[in-house]
């Protein structure tokens, strides 16, 4: 399934900053600090990404984070009740997130880190379960990598040669 590149510039993005980790290089002179950003920015809209920022600084890695998760945003499915199309397992690393669609009324039932990346997708009603790894960069890549896996009614009709009527019977 093809995806069409997003320009992140027309769209109104708010950021997550799931986890920031304080990276230490021993050398002769000492140790050297530095800091790893995972941000995740998203509309609200079917449209979100996530990236790894390393600066000296907090405030600078977590810019360089917001634009490497801008630059890679994947547009995502949501159905007319907030939820995702069908039940799905995104799988990144050793770390995989069980997606499944919900009633209207349920909100969002979802770890930490995959709650961030599904809060800011737009989803109201949706479940996940958190399989595997709890590595957070590990979680939030494999849940974007479940929402973009997701296929639409109308994609799956597409791809068999049939209208949607007689798929959904």
């Amino acid at each position: 399934m093809k995806r069409t590149m997003i320009d992140p510039s027309q769209l109104e993005l708010e950021e997550k900053v799931v986890s920031i980790k304080r990276v230490t290089k021993v050398v002769k002179g000492g140790r050297n600090f530095r800091f790893a950003a995972l941000v995740v920015v998203g509309d609200k809209n079917g449209h979100v990404g996530a990236g790894l920022g390393k600066a000296m600084e907090i405030p600078e890695a977590i810019r360089k984070g917001r634009e490497a998760a801008a630059k890679k945003l994947v547009e995502v499915p949501i159905d007319e009740k907030g939820s995702t199309p069908h039940d799905f397992t995104g799988k990144f690393g050793s770390a995989s997130v069980l997606l499944k669609t919900s009633p209207e009324g349920t909100g969002i039932i979802a770890g930490g880190p995959s709650r961030d990346v599904l809060e800011l997708a737009g989803y109201k009603n949706i479940r996940s379960k958190s399989l595997g790894s709890n590595n957070k960069q590990n979680v939030v890549l494999a849940t974007i990598e479940g929402l973009k896996n997701l296929k639409t009614p109308e994609e799956v009709a597409k791809l068999r040669g049939k209208s949607v009527e007689e798929l959904l019977g």
